[in-house]
């Protein structure tokens, strides 16, 4: 059982749900990562999602676009990612998904890039323009390797589309709960109640819910619907302000962020 199923397991025997928390690789420098992962895992953070920087992305808001841009001109590559990750497995055993754009995994290698990762310490996978069915050559190696792939699912997936995330994904299910970027407010969650409800009959794959999640009383909602919350912009932009007090911001919001999932 690898880090992913067993922290999943774990919570759900507890009636928990898990706080997965995103930020740029990088970001403010990659010597800094470590230290933000550490403080998110230490604030209440159940899994924590690292984004690879690209230069083109088409998910990503403007917080993480110019996070992403910081990140490639200090010189952060997915080398150097994982080297980081490396290092830091011998400090914590949290888990770690990777969000990568397919021409950084075609540019190292898929089968190197697979090997490597799951050698590092990296447990999870999501690249957000890889449909299943454009997967046809990295799944395999992946699920070879150890690595699990997280596909995503959004409010237009079709009930075939579901179908097919619900039997390739593994780990869990990234529902994107809105059209649109990361960053954006999220507004009907009746309608992501019901998308997760269609998900959940083709699957018993744990079901994260992205985008739009902002505040605490955001995480407190989509808890009561999902498996996992899945928190980004918020947490980047906190980054992003800088100053002497970042990081105990970072930590204080995480906390609430966790301690909103926990009254679900």
């Amino acid at each position: 059982m690898n880090r992913l199923d067993k922290k999943f397991r774990g919570l759900k025997s507890q009636q928990r749900k898990a706080l997965i928390a995103y930020v740029t690789a990088g970001f403010p420098a990659l010597g800094a990562t470590d230290k933000v992962v550490r403080d998110l895992e230490s604030a209440g953070a159940d899994i924590v999602e690292l984004g690879v920087p690209f230069s083109d992305p088409i998910a990503d808001g403007p917080v993480i676009q110019q996070a992403a841009e910081r990140a490639l001109r200090s010189g952060t590559s997915l080398k150097k990612i994982l080297a980081m990750v490396r290092s830091l497995r011998t400090k914590t055993q949290v888990p770690l998904v990777l969000m990568a754009y397919y021409n950084s995994i075609f540019r190292y290698g898929e089968a190197a890039f697979c090997r490597d990762a799951v050698t590092a310490g990296v447990d999870g996978l999501i690249v957000p323009d890889m449909p299943t069915d454009e997967a046809g050559t990295i799944y395999p190696l992946a699920e070879a390797a150890g690595l699990d792939v997280i596909f995503l699912l959004a409010p237009t997936s079709t009930g075939e589309r579901q179908a097919s995330v619900a039997r390739l994904s593994r780990g869990f299910i990234y529902y994107v709960s809105l059209i649109g970027i990361t960053g954006a407010k999220l507004t009907d969650k009746v309608d992501v109640e019901q998308k997760v409800r269609e998900i959940r009959r083709y699957t018993t794959t744990p079901v994260a819910v992205g985008f739009g999640i902002a505040t605490s009383d955001d995480a407190r909602q989509v808890a009561r619907i999902a498996d996992g919350v899945i928190v980004g912009s918020a947490l980047v932009k906190i980054i992003a302000e800088g100053g002497a007090s970042a990081s105990d911001r970072l930590v204080s919001f995480t906390r609430s962020l966790k301690s909103a999932t926990l009254g679900s």
